[in-house]
């Protein structure tokens, strides 16, 4: 992503953009993530590393605050991914 926005907000269903605000700032932190580890897997020096992954960690619980408010403003993400859960479960035991 990398300071691009996924999608154009002014084009949105007022009733949808608190998702889609939520699910962008998902997407970022994701984004985010991904880049903090792999930099980190790059580097040999031990100090940059240990900073590029303490500030991966906090990225992720970042998504975990953003998951929380999405399954507040949508109740059909929380039923899918109750039924993705499940099926991941039934194919994995």
């Amino acid at each position: 992503m990398l300071s691009e926005f996924p999608i154009d907000l002014n084009k949105v269903d007022p009733e949808n953009l608190d998702k889609e605000i939520l699910r962008a700032g998902l997407i970022a932190e994701l984004d985010a993530i991904s880049f903090y580890e792999q930099m980190a897997a790059k580097t040999d020096d031990e100090d940059i590393k240990k900073v590029l992954l303490d500030v991966a960690e906090e990225e992720k619980e970042h998504v975990g605050e953003f998951e929380t408010l999405l399954m507040r403003v949508d109740k059909e993400q929380v039923e899918q991914s109750k039924e993705g859960k499940e099926e991941v479960e039934e194919m994995t035991g």
